[in-house]
Formats: C-alpha cells, structure tokens, sequence
C-alpha cells in the first residue's frame, strides 16, 4: 500500500469514526444525558475533526512543496498560507 493511500485510509476511518460521535451525540440528546456528557463528546469531535484536517493540510503541502515542481515557490507559499487561513477560521 503506497504511503497516499495509507493516509487516505487512515482519514476515511477517522472520518467514519467521528460519524458514529455524532450519531451518539444525538443518541445522548434523545435519552436526555447531561449537559456536561454531551459536552464532553462535542470536544472529543472537534479534536478528532481538527486532526483530520490537519492531515488533509500536511498531505496537501506535501503535494504542494514535493510533488509538483511546476510553478514558482512563492505562488506555493502563497497558495499554501491561503488554504491554513480558511483551515484555522
């Protein structure tokens, strides 16, 4: 298995796990859990979300900076530095 594709694979799973978060959430909702529990899931989720694309970011600027050779490094930053900006708003 090539290195991107196990990157791909390790995102699907993480993604398919942060689903089942979810579901449990509204699982927790219905049966009326506390606040305090279901609080608890939601920052479990967006640390699993923040590191989600956190991969999706570094596999990018990998591509970006190794991979593709065309183009000139400062459209790379530039391009780069726009993508972390809509990442981290």
């Amino acid at each position: 298995m090539t290195k991107e594709c196990a990157v791909k694979k390790d995102i699907l799973n993480r993604l398919k796990r942060i689903e089942g978060q979810v579901k449990g959430i509204e699982k927790m909702v219905d049966n009326e859990a506390t606040c305090k529990e279901i609080l608890i899931q939601i920052a479990a989720i967006r640390a699993a979300i923040n590191k989600v694309g956190t991969l999706v970011l570094e596999n990018y600027a990998k591509k970006c900076f190794i991979e593709e050779e065309d183009g000139k490094p400062q459209d790379k930053v530039e391009d780069l530095l726009s993508t972390l900006n809509m990442f981290i708003k």
